[in-house]
């Protein structure tokens, strides 16, 4: 049973930063997919970033590149989300997800990912 725990998010001022975590447990970690996405009240989840099972390649969303990055540590079964110079926009629920493609994917649709953490809140204030 495939288990994901996100962690870090909370309350930040306008260009602040916050990391959060993703850990998971139940599987291989190193053999999966992972991505972020967030959905703020009243919108579809949007993708956010995404990593390869061994972190060779890294995907952004249009809006957070150059200021997120994703990273992974395999051994520590961990995934992590930097962001930096938050934006009100930012403010959403923030989730981590698996993906279990062995080759090419859509990392930026959901209907890719097969597990889902419960979210992490990020707020972003002016």
């Amino acid at each position: 049973q495939v288990q994901l725990v996100e962690s870090g998010g909370g309350l930040v001022q306008v260009g602040g930063s916050l990391r959060l975590s993703c850990v998971a447990s139940g599987y291989i970690f190193g053999t999966f997919n992972l991505g972020w996405f967030r959905q703020a009240p009243g919108k579809e989840r949007d993708f956010v970033a995404a990593i390869t099972y061994s972190g060779a390649e890294t995907y952004y969303g249009d809006s957070v590149k150059g200021r997120f990055t994703i990273s992974r540590d395999n051994a520590k079964n961990t995934m992590y989300l930097q962001m930096n110079s938050l934006r009100p926009e930012d403010t959403g629920v923030y989730y981590c997800a698996t993906n279990h493609v062995s080759g090419s994917y859509y990392y930026y649709r959901l209907s890719e990912y097969e597990y889902w953490g419960q979210g992490t809140q990020v707020t972003v204030s002016s």
